[in-house]
């Protein structure tokens, strides 16, 4: 007889049939789609200037993103500019001597200006429109001041110059100081424009001194512009026409052919 408590032996458990692993994407981490949108602007970020490198690398696209390059750089230079900041003034003993004072002029050093005929022809936004001797220039308060001159090619000198204040000699002929611009002309054909902030400033001359000594022929008799808070190209030689306007029809002769139209220092 077999004990009450022997049954028989319970089957064995059945064999685990083996699962082939799904083939699945790794696990990542949940991203929101604010996330999402971040990541995506700095990813752009990262890639625009690539895309404007390889943009400035085609040829038809050069000219346009040079001109809208320096028409944003020229925006950007004429809000920072601040009317009543003056431009450093130097001690006489800095001043470059006279005969190392480079001359230079875009077409010749001196274009015969007959200085008995000379006058400044004045016209545009003005009450008295007309021709100005350098006589009643000469009659406004003169200025004097040791400022830097710098020139686009790369060198820059100190010199001491003397004339009218622009702002002084605007007031007398009862120019329209709300208008955008002057433009001006000269004898040897420059031509050159000015903002407004920038002819009112209180260090841009109608110069007709050098070194204490009537402005010599190269240097731009009878009359120069002398501008310590512009570029060289900006102070023009040889005057012989101003207008106050709210239209420039040309910006400047050098302007005109690509370069800068503010070029604040």
């Amino acid at each position: 007889m077999q004990p009450e408590n022997d049954k028989p032996d319970a089957p064995p458990p059945p064999e685990p049939i083996p699962v082939k692993p799904a083939q699945s994407e790794p696990l990542r981490p949940m991203m929101t789609q604010r996330k999402f949108a971040q990541v995506s602007r700095r990813e752009l970020l990262k890639v625009v200037p690539v895309l404007a490198v390889g943009a400035f690398a085609i040829p038809r696209f050069q000219q346009s993103l040079l001109k809208k390059g320096l028409a944003f750089s020229d925006w950007a230079s004429a809000r920072l500019f601040r009317s009543g900041h003056m431009a450093p003034t130097f001690a006489d003993a800095e001043v470059t001597p006279f005969d190392k004072f480079p001359i230079n002029g875009y077409d010749v050093d001196d274009p015969g200006v007959i200085f008995e005929n000379w006058n400044l022809t004045v016209s545009g936004a003005v009450q008295k429109p007309g021709d100005y001797k350098l006589a009643q220039i000469q009659a406004l308060p003169r200025i004097r001041q040791n400022t830097r001159h710098v020139c686009v090619e790369g060198w820059d000198v100190i010199g001491r110059f003397g004339g009218a204040r622009l702002s002084d000699f605007l007031n007398m002929i009862g120019a329209d100081t709300s208008a955008r611009y002057l433009t001006l002309t000269c004898a040897d054909d420059y031509y050159e424009s000015l903002d407004m902030e920038t002819a009112l400033h209180p260090q841009t001359l109608l110069c007709y001194e050098m070194y204490d000594q009537p402005l010599t022929r190269e240097h731009g008799a009878p009359l120069r512009l002398n501008i310590p808070t512009k570029v060289g190209y900006k102070q023009a030689k040889y005057l012989t026409d101003l207008k106050v306007t709210n239209v420039l029809e040309k910006v400047g002769y050098w302007e005109d052919q690509g370069y800068s139209s503010f070029y604040g220092l």
